[in-house]
């Protein structure tokens, strides 16, 4: 069998989008045995699909999870296939509506507005405060000052497990005084548990658990990850985050015939 599919790297966090249609009882083994192929050193997978809420195209991942760099990375192809807009709509599994995602072809960079939170909460993991933020397809455990690791990550799975509806789940180990991230991600339908060159909705959930204590306004970090840097900014009103939005570089290949 070959599928045309798309390589995409935003900010390391490398992704292959399937242009071709794929079942979706089939996506968990093509997404297993296209990451296994040599030289593409792919994290996951996303099948391009007919839209169904009135976006330019949509995107779902092949767990049915949420991923904020697909969805960057995704605006960008659709931008380029449309001849440049500045701006397009997508659609993105584990998300019930648009996102805006705002491409700068020039620069080689795109920004996507990203789903506000359900919930952001303060929690004890494996004897280490942290905070959990639920952003509905994917909920990530942030903790500052605990070294990266699966043992960690095991320990408190449980925790993340157990919420209802999230597609995925990780914990993202920050080192405050480097302002540097270390995301691990699990989705459970595809199978996977990658530690992610980049992760766009754990760049969110850490500047949503950073921003706590902040004042009302625009918080802004750039965080440094294994493979490169995700710029994530949210607003605060009256206590509560208003907005959200990761960004930064991202670079398409062209599409390739592959044979599995």
């Amino acid at each position: 069998m070959k599928l045309n599919v798309l390589r995409a790297d935003p900010s390391g966090n490398i992704t292959l989008f399937v242009l071709d249609p794929v079942p979706i009882g089939d996506r968990a083994g093509v997404a297993g045995r296209l990451m296994s192929l040599p030289g593409l050193d792919a994290e996951q997978v996303g099948f391009v699909c007919p839209p169904i809420l009135g976006g330019q195209s949509r995107i779902e991942m092949a767990g049915g999870e949420f991923c904020g760099n697909a969805t960057r990375a995704f605006g960008m192809y659709i931008a380029k296939k449309l001849g440049g807009p500045s701006q397009v709509l997508v659609e993105v599994s584990g998300c019930g509506g648009l996102v805006a995602v705002d491409a700068d072809l020039s620069r080689g960079a795109a920004r996507a507005q990203m789903p506000l939170p359900r919930s952001v909460v303060h929690v004890q993991a494996d004897g280490h405060p942290g905070v959990l933020v639920d952003l509905g397809g994917i909920v990530h455990l942030v903790v500052e000052d605990v070294p990266p690791s699966l043992e960690f990550f095991y320990n408190v799975e449980p925790l993340l497990r157990n919420i209802p509806g999230p597609d995925a789940y990780g914990v993202i180990f920050l080192d405050p005084l480097k302002n540097t991230m270390t995301p691990l991600v699990k989705v459970p339908a595809a199978g996977t548990l990658v530690w992610e060159g980049s992760c766009g909705s754990g760049s969110l959930a850490a500047a949503a658990a950073q921003s706590q204590t902040a004042s009302d306004g625009v918080f802004v970090r750039n965080y440094i990850q294994p493979a490169g840097v995700i710029q994530a900014t949210v607003t605060r009103r009256g206590g509560k985050l208003s907005s959200a939005y990761i960004g930064g570089p991202v670079t398409l290949a062209s599409p390739i015939a592959a044979e599995l």
